[in-house]
């Protein structure tokens, strides 16, 4: 549908519908060019063509070739650009007539994506349209068939009919004569010559016919140019205007000669492609560039394509192959093919090469040729795109951007380089013509292929063309035309329809060089960023005016207001900050939202994020004060100190501020309006160390806002030492070393500028000292790197600065165990290093030493320790007697110290029992007795000691963690079994712990959960186990030996009954075959059971309900037991020996309700009757019914 509101369009466009208000008439500019990109193309190392193969070779290779490696440069170097004539015209020249529509799916509507805005403008050429209706209509012309474009347009018709179009949309030609209509049938191919002369005509019943366009005469009909039976599916002229090149709906492609002799006109064909080996689908020629005297000027190349291959070859000087690439799709597709040239910037200067694109299915291929000489040309497979829908056709528009159709009659705008989609359009109202019909041969009596026909469903190769960045689309009644918008038109089209917000973003897209398919826009950057920022100016000043006027909420509450100028307002900053023109932000726009109260105050607070991002860095005088005094209002003051610092100091009332900061104790403000405005970096320092030392030195609490200013103050201090700026950016370099110099001269001051009288000497180091003494030694320590230290100068400097730490914080004790060693591991570290100039007396660091390592000293015990360690550490041992040390460190039980110092010695028993006397370490004990055993480099001497102390360490070991301990015998000592369990033999408790484990590793190993190690547990241990086991854990011994057989089951037995562990007998009695005994005493357990349970339900107290619970629940476990022990014998015992198992159960379960009939709550009888229904049922199966009625009757009491 063409666009009313449309501008003008520019002088580049072609073929476009101009919708004025004037309604002027529709031109073709025939003189439109377009612009060239270049690329740099030298990083592609294209192969050396092998041995050339013939094309009768490769049309007998199977269809699953591998592919040709892709080459990924093609998208960051391949830029193109359309060629000015016919012959680089990249779109299939020529569509058939067939079905009016395709078989569609559920139609997609039209995607424009807010990035991109409207690309695409389509426009329907009025004038062609009515007079293709008004031919069918008056002189039964028929519907459009097919259609070719060049400087006219021709139009071929289903009736054979051809319409010659001028660019004003005029008739010139209706070619026709009375054979075309009734013996040659519809018009399926149309080809031009370069200079349109010459109008090649194929026709559905295979006839050619050329026709003079100058005159509009026939002038040659040729009718034995190939198998008679076959529609001409594609034809097309080469640079040679004495050859043309087509293919028919047999599969074959022939070359067409034209000659004349005698003044009388003649041609012949040769076959160069049979479809007998493969049905050819499509071909493009590729026709010579613009440029003059290249090498491919002396060679006529085109491409073809089958269901499964493309081809490309030389016509001219002789048919050679020049490259194939297999080609898969479904069935139901066809090959796709498009040229187009390159531009390639190389050493030897620049060159023009082309870049075919060739595609089935969802996939494109994109493949360079160059060509050196016409012997020397290659090929390289640059890229492959996989898009989300089926292609059916598809043409470059220019030298970034591919147009393609999809099977929905969907129209892509695809931007090559970024494999991005910029638009999509839904073209099913053009009702596109296709060519199905011609692919069927229906007008020969449908003589091809299956595959041939079932692909030409969807042929539209004949009704889309492309000419000069344009895409033409031909329908049924009506001709379309689809062009790139230039950039003006593409920010007015939205401008327009008021998305302002989309429009200066696209605008802003432009003037950074990130939009894509841009046309219109000038080659200098300067040139072409003033055009852009000129024209989103315009539209900003328009978004800007209906925000405030028309565009406002009028009803409603008060928080719609605020969220419309909440979505305007960055929109307006951002679009002015990233043109540069602040001047307009802070001057038209906000003079134009202050108008409004609510406008203006969302105005300043929308400036905050791109003021802490540094994008806005002046703001005007006038707007500076009133966003002051807007955060004031809200009191929002730390928001304000964020922004102070992010901003020029010229934008700023400068009194006012820094009036503001001391009022609301903005520190960071402070320092930077010092720092920046008057280059004063000791002022503030000075003045915010006053405040931080009334704190400090006078032991005040610390407040959470005294804390805050002393963090600031230390990474202040450290920011100057090292040459940086606080709170943001750096330092110049002309003032770097005064500031540091300075700095350091202000914390070493002796007193203060106005001392109290108590004022302690370096009141400011020993302020700092105090709050963070590691943190400001770290900033120090990251001075003393700087350069200047290096000096003779700065070396004196740096020893006076040491002197006055010692000075401070050894002389007195105010400084805690932790400051005074991160004070001496700060000078070992400084004292380590290769340059070192500092002098610290040894005398010193042993007198540090005593202070650690004081034993009558209980406080601090961790701190003092880890101090030491860390002092060590930098210092080295060297500085210290190590004896010494090692006998100050075993006095205050110092034992990480120990084990550092014992470690070097090799005396690892020692740092053994360093670990075993640590509490807070013990567990790493076996970690480090395996790492020690296990060292190839540890002398036998050295391991034999450390074994003898493992073992005399044993009970501990066992007593800190059991299963370590087991898996360490295990593991590490595997032969000591023995010596352990005879050393915790004094100990039974410990003995049945490290035994636990023992065994628990054991069946680890067996269930594949620990790797399996070299040790071994006798019966006699697991004897021993289970004694202990006995006399510490009874209750679990039963499950015990039933989940193992490794014990000596005599031994055990009677273990167990010295032990009396009575259900653990039954079940040894049991497996030992002696079934009565174990009977005896799972009977006796039953007994006592129910004699329990019958005391306490006649002691009668209803307070014992817990005792009662538990009783029963004690009965019932019994009762199971016993009752599955009778079902597994009774299989193996004759009926009288299963009557003495099972009866004196029955009768132990009835002889109760006797009793206690009428003594108890009828619940409880009843339960005993359950319980008694219980046995019965597990009897049936084994004792007979007659002799269970015996027994009951015996025993006299009904159930």
């Amino acid at each position: 549908m063409a666009e009313s509101e449309e501008e003008s369009s520019c002088l580049q466009q072609v073929y476009v519908e101009k919708q004025e208000l004037d309604d002027s008439e529709d031109v073709l500019d025939l003189d439109s060019i377009d612009v060239r990109y270049e690329i740099d193309d030298r990083e592609f190392d294209l192969p050396e063509v092998s041995v050339p193969q013939s094309l009768e070779s490769i049309l007998n290779e199977p269809d699953d070739l591998p592919e040709i490696e892709e080459d990924p440069l093609f998208l960051e170097q391949a830029e193109t650009a359309s060629v000015t004539s016919d012959a680089v015209s990249f779109a299939n020249n020529g569509a058939t007539s067939g079905r009016s529509t395709p078989s569609r799916q559920v139609r997609k509507d039209s995607i424009q994506y807010p990035l991109h805005g409207s690309v695409l403008r389509h426009v329907v050429l009025r004038g062609i349209s009515s007079q293709i209706v008004s031919a069918a209509e008056r002189v039964n012309a028929g519907l459009p068939s097919a259609m070719a474009v060049s400087a006219v347009v021709a139009i071929g018709s289903t009736h054979g009919v051809v319409l010659i179009f001028d660019p004003k949309q005029t008739l010139k030609l209706c070619l026709s004569n009375g054979q075309t209509r009734e013996q040659y049938g519809a018009v399926s191919a149309l080809a031009l010559n370069n200079d349109c002369t010459r109008l090649l005509v194929g026709h559905a019943r295979g006839q050619i016919t050329m026709w003079d366009l100058t005159t509009g005469k026939l002038l040659r009909t040729i009718t034995d140019a190939h198998q008679p039976g076959s529609a001409i599916l594609h034809i097309q002229f080469t640079d040679d205007p004495t050859l043309a090149i087509f293919s028919d709906s047999g599969g074959s492609v022939f070359e067409l000669n034209f000659r004349r002799l005698m003044g009388v006109r003649g041609s012949d064909s040769t076959c160069i492609f049979s479809g007998s080996r493969g049905e050819v689908c499509s071909i493009l020629v590729l026709h010579a560039g613009p440029l003059q005297d290249h090498p491919l000027d002396d060679l006529s190349i085109m491409a073809l394509a089958t269901m499964s291959k493309v081809i490309v070859i030389t016509i001219r000087p002789k048919l050679r192959v020049l490259f194939h690439h297999p080609l898969r799709g479904n069935s139901n597709t066809l090959p796709l093919l498009a040229w187009h040239y390159v531009f390639v910037q190389q050493q030897t200067g620049r060159t023009l090469e082309p870049v075919l694109a060739f595609a089935r299915s969802s996939t494109i291929y994109f493949c360079q040729l160059v060509c050196k000489s016409p012997d020397n040309v290659q090929f390289v497979l640059l890229q492959k795109l996989t898009v989300p829908y089926v292609l059916i056709h598809m043409m470059w528009i220019n030298a970034k951007t591919l147009i393609t159709v999809d099977s929905l009659e969907r129209m892509h705008l695809v931007d090559v380089r970024h494999d991005e989609e910029l638009q999509v359009l839904d073209v099913g109202d053009v009702k596109l013509v296709y060519g199905s019909s011609h692919f069927k041969s229906l007008a020969t009596g449908g003589n091809v292929s299956p595959a041939m026909a079932l692909a030409g469903e969807n042929a539209c190769y004949q009704s889309v063309a492309l000419f000069r960045g344009q895409v033409l689309l031909l329908g049924t009644k009506s001709l379309h035309v689809f062009t790139i918008r230039t950039w003006f038109e593409r920010i007015n089209y939205l401008a327009r329809q008021e998305h302002y917000v989309e429009a200066l973003a696209l605008a802003l897209s432009f003037y950074e060089g990130s939009a894509r398919a841009v046309i219109g826009l000038d080659s200098n950057v300067e040139k072409r960023k003033g055009l852009i920022a000129s024209k989103l100016l315009r539209v900003l000043y328009e978004f800007v005016e209906a925000s405030a006027t028309k565009n406002v909420p009028t009803r409603g509450a008060i928080h719609l207001l605020v969220e419309h100028y909440e979505s305007v307002m960055p929109v307006c900053i951002e679009s002015c900050i990233s043109i540069d023109r602040t001047d307009v932000l802070f001057g038209d726009v906000y003079d134009r939202f202050s108008q409004d109260f609510v406008a203006k105050a969302l105005f300043l607070e929308s400036l905050e994020p791109y003021i802490l991002d540094d994008k806005l860095r002046h703001i005007a005088p006038a707007v500076m004060q009133e966003l002051v005094e807007n955060y004031e209002e809200r009191k929002e003051i730390d928001d304000l100190e964020r922004l102070i610092v992010h901003l020029d100091i010229m934008s700023m009332n400068i009194d006012h501020i820094v009036k503001l900061c001391w009022k609301h104790s903005l520190y960071d403000g402070i320092i930077y309006i010092f720092n920046q405005s008057m280059n004063d970096y000791i002022s503030p320092l000075e003045e915010l160390l006053n405040i931080l030392m009334d704190s400090i030195l006078n032991k005040k609490d610390l407040t959470d806002k005294v804390v805050k200013l002393a963090n600031k103050v230390l990474v202040y201090v450290s920011c100057c030492l090292a040459g940086r700026a606080y709170p943001v950016g750096d330092i110049s370099e002309s003032i770097m070393l005064q500031v540091k110099t300075s700095v350091l001269k202000a914390l070493t001051v002796l007193h203060t500028k106005q001392p109290a009288e108590e004022e302690p000497v370096y009141p400011y180091l020993r302020t700092l000292l105090h709050y963070s003494t590691r943190e400001f030694l770290n900033a120090l320590a990251l001075a003393f790197e700087e350069p200047e230290f290096e000096s003779e100068v700065g070396r004196q400097q740096k020893q006076r600065i040491v002197d006055i730490l010692l000075q401070i914080m050894v002389d007195n004790m105010e400084f805690s165990p932790t400051q005074v060693g991160a004070l001496f591991t700060f000078l070992a570290r400084q004292m380590a290093k290769a340059a070192n100039t500092i002098y610290v007396s040894r005398m010193l660091f042993e007198q540090v030493l005593e202070y650690l390592s004081n034993p009558n000293d209980s406080s601090r015990h961790e701190e003092r320790e880890q101090a030491l360690i860390e002092l060590l550490h930098a210092a080295g041992l060297q500085q210290f007697d190590e004896e010494r040390l090692l006998a100050l460190a075993e006095r205050a039980e110092f034992y990480r110290v120990c084990e550092l110092l014992y470690d070097k010695q090799h005396q690892y028993d020692k740092v053994l029992s360093c670990y075993l006397r640590d509490t807070s370490r013990q567990v790493q004990a076996f970690r480090f007795i395996e790492i020690v055993m296990s060292n190839p480099a540890r002398k036998a001497a050295e391991k034999k000691a450390f074994r003898r102390k493992v073992l005399e360490s044993i009970e501990l070991l066992v007593a800190i963690d059991q299963q370590q301990t087991a898996e360490l015998l295990a593991c590490v000592f595997p032969d000591s079994m023995h010596e352990v369990t005879t050393r915790l033999a004094h100990e039974p408790r410990l003995l049945y712990a490290f035994l636990t484990g023992l065994i628990d590793y054991k069946e680890s190993q067996a269930i594949g959960i620990k790797k399996k190690e070299g040790i071994v547990i006798g019966s006699d241990v697991y004897e021993q186990y289970i004694d202990l086991m006995c006399e510490f854990d009874p209750a679990n011994v039963c499950t015990y030996v039933k989940s193992t057989d490794a014990y000596r089951l005599e031994n055990t037995l009677e273990i167990c009954k010295k032990h009396q562990v009575m259900d653990a007998m039954a079940h040894l009695l049991e497996k030992s075959g002696q079934v009565h005994d174990a009977f005896v005493i799972l009977l006796q357990n039953l007994q006592d059971k129910v004699g329990d349970l019958c005391s306490v339900l006649l002691a009668g107290h209803e307070s014992h309900t817990v005792d009662v619970s538990a009783s029963w629940s004690a009965l019932q476990v019994a009762l199971c037991v016993v009752v599955q022990f009778c079902q597994r014998v009774s299989g193996k015992l004759e009926e009288a020996e299963r009557q003495g198992l099972w009866f004196p159960i029955l009768e132990t379960m009835m002889h109760p309700q006797r009793k206690l009939d009428h003594k108890v709550a009828p619940q409880h009888l009843d339960s005993f009757k359950e319980l008694t229904r219980h046995v019965l049922n597990s009897m049936m199966g084994y004792i007979s019914v007659a002799a269970i009625l015996k027994c009951i009757m015996e025993v006299g009491l009904q159930v």
